[in-house]
């Protein structure tokens, strides 16, 4: 019997329906997930299973839209794939996920991790694509275990985030594919920066290739002002805590950004009619996209020829170049600045601001008093409103050079840049008022100066135009203090108490080794940590500016870089370069940051030490000795590279001279070695020591001083020494790190290397360039001896300060 059309199309819907409703989308404790089986998000938008991208025979767990052709969005194991159909994916009873090459492995190729006790774990795709491993019996987004949405592949899905937690640590950006069969990561990268003013950016390796402007509260500046969406909003998110980009959908529509093989993020939206996903935008668009492609000052125009042109009142770095297509040395301004005297601003209307890489905000300012701080400020360099999605409020300003602009039709902002006064908005309205005034009266003829003009329209005139009105930009900025001949940039103090405000004790970061640290944002607009000279310091200011000196000519990876210095009557500071990932005590001593260090990272930063000091001992043009190494003293830049910082204590030396002595013993102890803390002898050897007790802390996670073992607090190259006479080094390693095998030699050596030290007598410690050597081979090494001890006076329950020095036992 023939079945009517009718009545089939009844059977599809139904047997949709039924699919659709039996659809698993969790994975309870002990469950998995063969290839060939699949989860299902409860409204079936997304599923999650094994796949083979493009022609690959490579399997992969990932995750994808449940349209034709699907479309991948997140991969788990994107680095190592698995070559057979035999894979599978399994949720513990500590609520891990474990994917394993075959039924019956030990060991995953790819794992999640938690750090908290589950009871009864469950994964679950959700219906925003989220996979999530929470309690069975509690949903809220904000007790999540583990989720995908934390590890984004090439794919940013509504309600993801991209940016950084400051708190954490972690970070969430975007890298594309190798190519369409290999879903490894590419060159290319999609993130936020936070660093100035949160600004999206693309990259190939380390280069950033493009920016997207600052965001406005709407939209960033770069991209014209769209119309008619109403898909989804977007946004910025700045707080103490994190910083994130963030798009949501307004409807039950599809939306995707990603960054694809080429380099080029992509807005996507699906059609449902069509069956289609159409691209919305892409970005880079066009050659005015590519960063800083006509220099500094400089603006690009799609529609010009050539592209490239310097903006109003300033003129090509090099004119031969300019003229030839190579912009890349830039524009400078046609008349110099004269900020003592007076300099004034220039409004460039519908722009892409620059980079706002070296920018400050203030949320509460309006664009007048905005003018009237960066005027103020001579590294101020240009100014705009930060926000216009309530009418036009805050305040954004640049430090340094401008770089990255192009018009922007339909769209950007109005930048003012820091001019010439002549060149500025305010003398072309005041030239035109004295004009305007002088026709009236009768006074004034074309050939006068203007001071005459105001002179006379003054005296004749019965206009109430005051001389501070006329003559606001003229006036001169207080007198800066007399700066020594150095080769490094100086700070006015006022400049140093706007950027802290007023060094308000919110913004201490610190106390150095001669008085308090600030953050603040200096000169350039960079975030700078500022360092001032105590009043109670007995150091004066020529041995401040000799510090000054000595600091300035040491360059190096693993050394603080020194940005300037300010003197102002009894006020002396350094600036310093500020390191966003804080200082290394605040990862070592903490329960839980400590667990974000893993033995590489650990390894890397004592590495990085290690090279530090061998550059101030032995490659520096100045030979230094620290004489305060410690936890505190060491931070963490972005990619938690070591970097030694607070000279406040070191001292400059003659290679192979004896060791010196000091009536002031300066450092901290449980860092110092005995000859410098019971007799104030100190040489290179000091630094080696306080290293070997650092590296011993490094692997160990514990502070030296106050080392509980057992039921006594001991000294902790002394309870490492008596391990390591024992064959049993390894459990001093930190308990989360020392079950990677893999490591255990060189956690093992490490651990040897900080002994030979930490060695009681001064001639029997290596060098820094053979613990350089050391640190960097497999060769034998030499027995270490007696370590300088501290007696064990103290028992669980005292004081630390209870611990007494000894010479030795």
């Amino acid at each position: 019997m023939m079945i009517s059309t009718s009545i089939w199309s009844f059977i599809l819907v139904i047997s949709s329906v039924l699919a659709l409703s039996t659809a698993v989308s969790t994975i309870n404790a002990n469950q998995s997930i063969k290839d060939g089986e699949t989860i299902v998000s409860s409204d079936g938008t997304y599923e999650l299973g094994f796949f083979s991208p493009g022609n690959s025979k490579n399997r992969y767990l990932g995750m994808w839209y449940q349209v034709s052709p699907s479309t991948v969005v997140w991969v788990a194991n994107r680095e190592t794939p698995i070559n057979t159909t035999s894979g599978v994916l399994q949720l513990t009873t500590s609520g891990i996920l474990n994917l394993f090459r075959n039924t019956g492995d030990l060991i995953p190729i790819w794992s999640s991790y938690i750090s908290l006790p589950v009871q009864n774990p469950v994964a679950e795709l959700r219906r925003n694509g989220n996979f999530v491993i929470r309690e069975e019996n509690d949903d809220n987004p904000d007790k999540f275990f583990w989720q995908s949405f934390d590890h984004p592949t090439d794919t940013l899905l509504s309600g993801m985030k991209l940016g950084k937690n400051f708190v954490t640590g972690q970070e969430w950006n975007l890298s594309c594919w190798k190519n369409s069969d290999d879903p490894a990561r590419g060159e290319y990268t999609y993130s936020l920066d936070p660093t100035g003013y949160p600004h999206n950016t693309i990259r190939k390796g380390g280069n950033l290739i493009f920016q997207t402007g600052a965001w406005n509260g709407l939209r960033f500046s770069g991209r014209p002002q769209y119309s008619g969406n109403t898909m989804y909003t977007h946004k910025v998110v700045i707080n103490k805590e994190e910083v994130y980009y963030m798009f949501e959908m307004i409807n039950s529509s599809l939306s995707r950004l990603m960054i694809n093989q080429s380099g080029k993020g992509q807005r996507w939206t699906w059609l449902q009619q069509a069956q289609i996903w159409n691209s919305v935008y892409e970005v880079p668009k066009d050659q005015c996209d590519s960063y800083n492609i006509c220099g500094t000052y400089g603006e690009c125009n799609i529609d010009n020829n050539p592209r490239c042109a310097c903006l109003e009142k300033f003129v090509p770095s090099s004119i031969d170049a300019y003229t030839n297509g190579d912009w890349s040395s830039g524009c400078t301004r046609k008349k110099p600045l004269n900020c003592q005297k007076g300099d004034g601003f220039r409004k460039y209307p519908q722009i892409k601001v620059p980079d706002t890489i070296s920018t400050r905000i203030d949320e509460n300012m309006n664009l007048k008093e905005c003018k009237k701080v960066c005027l103020n400020n001579c590294s101020c360099t240009a100014y705009a409103t930060l926000n216009i999605s309530h009418g036009e409020t805050g305040c954004l300003q640049w430090f340094g050079d401008l770089k990255d602009m192009r018009e922007v039709s339909k769209g950007g902002r109005d930048l003012y840049i820091r001019v010439a006064l002549s060149d500025s908005d305010r003398s072309k309205n005041l030239a035109a008022l004295i004009i305007s005034l002088s026709a009236s009266a009768g006074v004034c003829l074309l050939g006068l100066t203007l001071a005459f003009c105001i002179w006379k329209i003054k005296k004749n005139l019965t206009l109430k135009v005051s001389e501070e009105t006329l003559k606001s930009n003229l006036k001169e900025h207080k007198n800066m203090s007399q700066k020594e001949d150095l080769d490094l940039p100086y700070f006015c103090l006022s400049t140093l108490v706007d950027a802290t405000n007023n060094f308000a004790k919110v913004n201490k970061i610190g106390q150095g080794g001669f008085g308090p640290v600030f953050k603040g944002i200096l000169e350039d607009g960079q975030e700078v940590a500022v360092k001032c000279l105590s009043e109670t310091s007995k150091q004066g200011t020529n041995e401040f500016m000799n510090e000054v000196k000595f600091i300035a000519k040491l360059q190096h990876r693993n050394l603080v870089r020194l940005l300037g210095y300010c003197t102002d009557g009894e006020n002396k500071m350094l600036i310093y370069e500020y390191m966003p990932n804080k200082s290394l005590d605040w990862y070592l001593f903490d329960e839980f940051r400590n667990k974000l260090l893993d033995w590489p990272q650990r390894f890397h930063i004592i590495d990085g030490i290690a090279r530090g000091l061998l550059y101030l001992h032995q490659d520096s043009r100045l030979k230094i000795i620290h004489r305060d190494m410690k936890a505190s003293n060491i931070l963490l830049d972005n990619n938690m590279n070591s970097k030694i910082s607070d000279f406040g204590t070191a001292r400059s030396f003659i290679e192979n001279e004896s060791p010196a002595n000091t009536n002031q013993i300066v450092g901290t102890f449980g860092y110092m070695p005995p000859e410098y803390a019971l007799e104030g002898l100190f040489s290179v050897k000091s630094d080696v020591f306080s290293f070997g007790v650092l590296a011993l802390e490094i692997v160990c996670g514990t502070r030296n001083r106050g080392y509980i073992h057992g039921d006594r607090i001991q000294y902790l190259p002394e309870h490492a020494w008596r391990l390591h006479k024992e064959g049993r080094s390894l459990e001093l390693v930190h308990q989360n790190i020392r079950r990677k095998s893999r490591y255990r030699h060189e956690m093992i050596r490490t651990i040897h290397i900080a002994l030979l030290c930490v060695q009681q007598c001064r001639e029997e410690r290596p060098n820094m360039s053979t613990v350089v050597l050391m640190l960097g081979s497999k060769g034998d090494l030499p027995m270490p001896s007696q370590p300088g001890f501290y007696s064990e006076r103290s028992t669980v329950g005292s004081e630390a300060s209870d611990i007494t020095i000894l010479q030795g036992r």
